[in-house]
């Protein structure tokens, strides 16, 4: 009888235990649908790459994330229907792949670092998964999120104090 009444206390008290990592308030901050209001600057490498751009960045409980990122207002149309990518020229495909941003994965928190690490698992530009992204975070008040990429676009850092584009997002509710 003894036994059943310690593994019963057991049990009770590991039951609230979860496999799942309990979010912390900071990453209840993240947690949400995000709309992109502006980018201040642009890549060093990619001069003029953002012309109005609009995009989605979803951050959710158990760590999972996504970006979109359309980076030119103009994209042009590829051909109607169904078929418009198959009947695309190789000039429009690429005009559409060079003008769109995309990728999903997980996502880790470092608050004494003040960043956000994107790990792709899936990207639209070939090649990129098992990267990282890292941006720099700040919040402003509960509905906006600034992000700061840390790298410099060459494979290496820069000071947070050096970015050349900041991107503002605005939680939507």
């Amino acid at each position: 009888m003894r036994r059943l009444a310690t593994f019963f206390l057991i049990f009770v008290c590991l039951a609230p235990i979860s496999a799942t990592p309990r979010p912390t308030t900071l990453s209840k901050k993240f947690v949400g649908a995000w709309r992109l209001v502006s980018i201040e600057g642009n890549p060093q490498q990619l001069p003029g790459f953002y012309d109005r751009p609009t995009g989605l960045l979803i951050y959710d409980a158990s760590g999972r994330m996504s970006a979109q990122i359309v980076a030119k207002a103009d994209r042009k149309s590829l051909p109607p229907n169904n078929k418009g990518r198959a009947m695309a020229t190789l000039e429009e495909r690429a005009a559409a792949f060079d003008s769109y941003v995309a990728y999903f994965g997980s996502y880790t928190i470092d608050a004494t670092a003040g960043t956000v690490t994107h790990h792709i698992e899936g990207n639209l530009a070939p090649g990129r998964q098992g990267t990282e992204n890292v941006r720099w975070y700040e919040f402003q008040g509960d509905d906006r999120l600034i992000l700061i990429p840390v790298e410099d676009g060459k494979g290496g850092t820069i000071a947070r104090k050096d970015a050349t584009y900041i991107l503002h997002w605005e939680r939507i509710r």
